[in-house]
Parts: structure tokens; C-alpha cells; sequence
């Protein structure tokens, strides 16, 4: 999948784009049924929340063939080489739960700022893509972000181990008052298989949710070999040092291991 010069440009000036159903209900189907198949095991990969209930599952795509797959996807990996011009590696990887009733905050940040700070990347060479697993809607807890708040650089901000079960390095209320003031702010929210596409500084967080409907969200954290990490202070599953650059699959890779388990089964 490559992007068109307006998308490119798009996400030049505002830190994001949105692709909305880029994956078949089908193909979210199976990724739906193993993430929470993951978020039932007791591996130190599946972080939780204080009351807990699944957070966040690190390095999928080392333990499930699915999460594989699509760690490799060309629909995913394509636009970030488009982007940045050379292979990537998978720096991080991760399924969100944000659980119904359960899911707390993610606290304002840019992502970038954790991995210069704690991982030791030396340029913001590096950004998320995420898939929709669940479907995201305005009251259970979207992605927030603040557009153009990327061209501010890498912002200060403190380690915040308090909040939450997750470590992250937030800015302060002042900081992101002033940056909505300029960019105001938006929540993506979409179909099963949407797609959303985001610059390592842009300023984002999310509110809890204390809805029925839960809203899971892979994300790639996608890093230009060149730009790999130099002092990773975090455990390997969490900021992986293996720069091996990221060989793409077919595109029907994910329908026919989705098609694979149900012969299977049947």
C-alpha cells in the first residue's frame, strides 16, 4: 500500500493520517480472538491494570503467528518506507486493550520522548501505525491527539510512574493547554481495520473507558534501521534490539492463516 503526495503531505502538516477499514472484517476477526487469547495467559509480556484487568501486550508478534503476520504486513509497513525512505525494523510492538470499565488513562506524551530518553534513539525517525481491533468510538476512550504539535520538537517532560501501571514520560497541563490552544484537538475513531498513522512527537493521550464496549488497538512502532537504538535501558520485549530490517509478507498472508484455523477446526 503506498500513499498519494496529498496523504504525504497531509501528514507532513498535521502528524497524522487516518485510513479508514484498510483490514477485512475478516482479518480483524482473527487478530480480535487472539489478542484476547493473549491477554488471558500469564506471560510478563501482558501488563494490567491496578484492578487487573489486560493493558497492554508487548512482542506479539514473537509468540503468535497472526500478530506476526501482521507485523510484516505491506499495508502497514509500505507507507512507513515510503516515508522515511529505507527498511525498518520493529522497535516496539504492542495490542492496548483499554478494557471495558476497566481501561485507564493514557496520560499526554509524545512517544518519541520515551525513546530518546529511555532507549536511546537518536533521531525521531520512528512512528506508530496502528490497527483498529475493536471499534473505536468517541466514548470508549479514543486515541487523542493535538495536530502539528510535532513540530514542536521533543517537548520536556517527567517520568510519571505514578498514574498508571506503564512508566511514561508526560508533559505537564500548562504545555498541552498551550499546544491545543494552536492545534485544538481530535480523536480518530473508526471501523474494525482502520488504520491510523502518527509522527513519533505528536502530542497524544486518551481518557478511561467506562463503557461496555472495549477498544483494543495494535500498534507497530516502525524505526529506519539506521536510526536503531544505541542504550536501551528497557527490557528486550519491550524496545527490541534486533535491527534485522522487516521482510513483508503477502497481502492475503493474514486471510489465509485466518482460513488455515478454520479449516482446522473444522
Amino acid at each position: 500500500m503506498k500513499l498519494t503526495p496529498e496523504q504525504l503531505a497531509e501528514f507532513a502538516e498535521q502528524g497524522y493520517i487516518f485510513l479508514p477499514e484498510a483490514f477485512t472484517p475478516e482479518e480483524v476477526e482473527v487478530l480480535r480472538r487472539e489478542a484476547e487469547q493473549i491477554y488471558r495467559s500469564d506471560r510478563p509480556e501482558v501488563w494490567r491494570e491496578k484492578s487487573g484487568a489486560p493493558r497492554t501486550a508487548f512482542a506479539a508478534h514473537t509468540y503468535n503467528e497472526a500478530f506476526r503476520i501482521l507485523g510484516a504486513h505491506p499495508r502497514l509497513i509500505e507507507p512507513v518506507e515510503q516515508f522515511f525512505g529505507e527498511k525498518l525494523y520493529m522497535h516496539q510492538y504492542k495490542i492496548n486493550a483499554k478494557a471495558a470499565f476497566d481501561g485507564e488513562v493514557w496520560q499526554w506524551h509524545q512517544d518519541y520522548g520515551t525513546w530518546a530518553r529511555d532507549d536511546g534513539m537518536p533521531e525521531p525517525r520512528a512512528m506508530n501505525i496502528s490497527v483498529f481491533i475493536d471499534e473505536v468510538m468517541p466514548i470508549n476512550g479514543p486515541l487523542m491527539l493535538i495536530p502539528r504539535s510535532h513540530t514542536q520538537g521533543t517537548l520536556p517532560a517527567g517520568h510519571d510512574k505514578q498514574t498508571t501501571s506503564y512508566p511514561l514520560w508526560t508533559l505537564d497541563h500548562d504545555s498541552v493547554a498551550k499546544l491545543v490552544e494552536e492545534g485544538g484537538i481530535v480523536a480518530p475513531t473508526g471501523k474494525p481495520g482502520s488504520v491510523l498513522m502518527f509522527h513519533g512527537n505528536l502530542v497524544h493521550g486518551s481518557a478511561g473507558n467506562i463503557t461496555p464496549y472495549p477498544r483494543k488497538i495494535v500498534y507497530l512502532t516502525l524505526c529506519a534501521v539506521s536510526n536503531h537504538i544505541r542504550k536501551p535501558t528497557r527490557p528486550e520485549w519491550i524496545a527490541h534490539q534486533d535491527f534485522t530490517p522487516i521482510e513483508t509478507v503477502a497481502d492475503d498472508a493474514l486471510t489465509a492463516y485466518a482460513r488455515s484455523g478454520r479449516l482446522a477446526a473444522e
